[in-house]
């Protein structure tokens, strides 16, 4: 018979059992960052190419745009219910769940490539990328919580990394793998099987290697005694939390930020004269140097604890190189600069997010991980619809001739608005 709630299980006898960690932790581990990269590069996939696709398939800009824009708009409704399933349904259920949208999706995707009947190209690109869209809420909420459910102390910070990490990692891969994959039109099915592969083997390793949501015995005094607010009581104490609302805020406008870059930087360059080949080595760039930023800032904290000096100094180094990338973004042939600008944007503000999000859960406590990283998701994801809509919006048509490299037959778009 179970024992009371926390308390650390016993083995026959009536002894409590040594914390334990099983080596199937990392299967785990490895299903859960597959799958997160995976839906990382189906999020982003169309971005890089966006002038080429927007030509073969006869959309227009906004409508690619979209396809990219959908995982935002889907995030804000959905992600609250993510963070639901994964407090009732387990950590298992909610991987495997993730697992099948995510590869329905790419699927999906894809089936205008292979069958002649599809009457709406565009149509079936959205339904696919929203089926992607639901599964990333319930991926991006899973490091913390894997991590404290299956690893030893010392080993949390590690897992969560790795987890974590693999979603910019599916972002590089999109910006680099697409250009370098679609060069013409007829490439496009290319593209979209390629992206499909990874889908699939996270699908299949979720559903088939996956047994359980926590392991029978806990890996350590602290997860078998750890306690949190129940969902409603939890998200209740945070929109109270006047420290965390600010930094969820700040962090959150952070996150939407990095988002519609993300999104955008190929309409933004290829506008000035950019090849898409060029978009995607800066979005690289972004992302490189950022894993690099993020490493040596939390070095940093690890040893200082100054978790809220390094957020505040890292969000205005990053406010200062986005404005630089404004400017630079503007003047043609000027490759080298708009490379630098993109990897200093990147090491800054990319290197804050998991120093922010650190001092996210310790503003929470005692509000569960997940809860407390999944708000602040939502909440940048709301200010990224936001930011993308705006910048939509204000884009105008220049007076003058450019020398644009977008190939989606439309006038090229004057993007300081």
């Amino acid at each position: 018979m179970a024992g009371p709630a926390g308390a650390v299980p016993e083995a026959a006898g009536g002894a409590p059992r040594s914390p334990r960690a099983y080596a199937r932790r990392w299967v785990f581990l490895l299903v859960v960052s597959l799958l997160s990269c995976s839906n990382a590069t189906l999020w982003l996939s169309f971005a890089p190419v966006a002038d080429i696709i927007a030509q073969h398939f006869l959309l227009s800009m906004a409508q690619v745009g979209w396809l990219s824009l959908i995982y935002l708009v889907v995030s804000i409704p959905f992600g609250i219910l993510a963070i639901w399933v994964l407090d009732s349904v387990g950590l298992r259920g909610a991987t495997i769940l993730g697992a099948w949208l995510n590869f329905a999706g790419s699927m999906l995707r894809a089936l205008p490539c292979v069958a002649a009947w599809v009457p709406n190209t565009f149509a079936f690109f959205m339904g696919g990328q929203s089926l992607c869209a639901l599964a990333q809420n319930l991926v991006i909420f899973s490091p913390a919580k894997l991590a404290a459910l299956w690893f030893p102390e010392h080993q949390r910070a590690t897992a969560n990394m790795i987890a974590t990490m693999s979603n910019p990692l599916g972002i590089l891969v999109a910006n680099v793998l697409s250009p370098a994959l679609v060069k013409k039109g007829e490439d496009i099915p290319l593209m979209l099987g390629v992206y499909s592969i990874p889908a699939g083997l996270a699908c299949l390793l979720a559903t088939v290697c996956l047994w359980e949501s926590v392991p029978p015995t806990p890996p350590s005094v602290g997860a078998a005694s750890s306690t949190s607010e129940n969902f409603l009581q939890g998200l209740k104490l945070l929109l109270q939390n006047k420290a965390y609302v600010i930094l969820a805020v700040c962090f959150g406008g952070g996150i939407g930020i990095f988002s519609s870059f993300s999104a955008l930087l190929e309409q933004i360059l290829c506008a000035n004269g950019y090849s898409n080949g060029f978009s995607g080595l800066c979005g690289a760039l972004f992302i490189v140097f950022g894993i690099l930023g993020a490493l040596v800032l939390g070095l940093y904290v690890d040893r200082t604890k100054r978790f809220t000096e390094a957020t505040k100094i890292g969000l205005c180094l990053a406010s200062m190189a986005c404005v630089a990338f404004a400017l630079v973004s503007r003047l043609q042939g000027q490759a080298l600069a708009v490379a630098a600008t993109c990897s200093l944007f990147g090491f800054f503000g990319f290197s804050v997010a998991p120093v922010a999000m650190e001092l996210a859960v310790e503003c929470a406590f005692p509000v569960g991980e997940g809860a407390a990283a999944g708000l602040v998701f939502v909440l940048g994801q709301a200010q990224g619809v936001l930011i993308m809509v705006l910048l939509t919006v204000l884009t105008v048509r220049p007076e003058v001739p450019s020398s644009s490299t977008c190939q989606h037959g439309e006038d090229p778009l004057d993007w300081t608005g």
